[in-house]
């Protein structure tokens, strides 16, 4: 089977989603390709596409979250004549000739817009076969109102709802969850895990802010080694080197091991007994996957706000912010059992750590069937 993913570099979330489905799909014997849409087209176009949004999201996380949430409000498809819908029939003609060349036995877009783009392409005849459509977040991302796929693969049922309200069948709704790497539906034991990083066998809390870094993460830093609890640090600091310089460099209380990028991450979750993270999608799901509690700050205004919306209204999580503090939330998780039991007990019904796999069965079952009406 071959399978093309289409996706847009906005942030890493949408395309490490991606990288984990090729993973799963090429080790199971069938070929890939994936298309980030605007590098595609121009290099140079895709990379001020990322620059922009990492630029407004650091710098100007207001101005984007109020565009974001005017975006959000619109139930209906767009205008056909509209700009927006100009551009992605422009952006959908140039992507025809590679796909029609490719010609795929199934797409998947784990972007919103590259959903919008596949229905075009579906629409102007460039391809017939089976789409799926990835929700990255735990909300409906805009423009997905503006889509006619098969399918769509949401974080969890509790969103079927707000998937209905944009306009999209119960039927094309598969509650799979986000996809993540293999290592992350894997549980290694907690002692294990610890012995592999070489850190001691001690509470430990987990400490990242995403990819880039992002965060106030120096003042929570000091805050959570006051704390009078024993437990150990581990803090990644993702691409921002000066804060793994200051973090490096401090003199801290409690041992505390700082990393930059990483492929440990996995065995992090794994060794860690609560995790203080921004809630990013990806981010989340991974630590769902593993069954960690999380402590929930510095949400990126937009997406992410929606996301803490869910994880703290389902259970799974604790925010922390100017009226409750990054200490009270550990002192709360470390002396009282009843309150981790809980989150542990959401983080079971909405962790879903076989999200790649049930996405693998589903897409293989749906091209063989096609395949063999033809």
């Amino acid at each position: 089977m071959k399978v093309l993913l289409l996706s847009v570099k906005a942030g890493y979330g949408h395309h490490s989603t991606a990288k984990a489905i090729i993973e799963y799909f090429e080790k199971n014997g069938h070929q890939c390709e994936m298309l980030d849409i605007f590098d595609y087209i121009s290099h140079r176009i895709g990379d001020y596409i990322n620059d922009s949004y990492l630029l407004m999201t650091k710098y100007i996380p207001k101005t984007y979250g109020k565009a974001y949430g005017k975006l959000a409000q619109k139930d209906e498809p767009y205008d056909r004549h509209s700009l927006i819908s100009m551009l992605s029939r422009f952006v959908s003609k140039k992507l025809s000739k590679y796909v029609g060349e490719y010609d795929p036995d199934l797409m998947i877009g784990t972007h919103s817009y590259a959903g919008v783009c596949m229905s075009i392409l579906i629409e102007t005849g460039v391809t017939s076969c089976p789409t799926v459509g990835i929700v990255t977040d735990y909300t409906v991302h805009p423009l997905w109102e503006s889509t006619f796929l098969d399918y769509y693969v949401i974080p969890d049922a509790l969103l079927t709802s707000e998937m209905q309200q944009k306009g999209i069948a119960k039927e094309k709704l598969l509650p799979f969850g986000i996809p993540v790497r293999e290592q992350f539906a894997r549980k290694i034991d907690k002692s294990e895990a610890r012995r592999m990083l070489g850190i001691e066998n001690i509470p430990t809390v987990l400490v990242m802010m995403g990819s880039m870094g992002y965060g106030n993460i120096k003042p929570m830093l000091d805050a959570i080694d006051k704390s009078p609890h024993e437990f150990q640090i581990l803090c990644v600091c993702g691409s921002n080197k000066k804060l793994k310089e200051y973090v490096d460099a401090a003199e801290w209380t409690k041992d505390v091991y700082c990393y930059g990028f990483t492929d440990e991450v996995d065995v992090m979750m794994d060794a860690a007994d609560v995790i203080i993270t921004k809630p990013g999608g990806l981010t989340t799901s991974e630590a769902l996957s593993k069954g960690i509690p999380m402590i929930i700050s510095n949400p990126i205004p937009g997406h992410e706000d929606r996301n803490l919306s869910f994880l703290v209204n389902t259970g799974a999580a604790i925010v922390v912010n100017d009226n409750f503090a990054v200490q009270d939330a550990l002192n709360m998780l470390f002396t009282c059992p009843w309150r981790i039991h809980i989150m542990e007990e959401s983080v079971s019904h909405i962790g879903k750590p076989n999200a790649t796999a049930d996405l693998y069965d589903f897409s293989v079952a749906k091209a063989s069937a096609k395949a063999a009406a033809i």
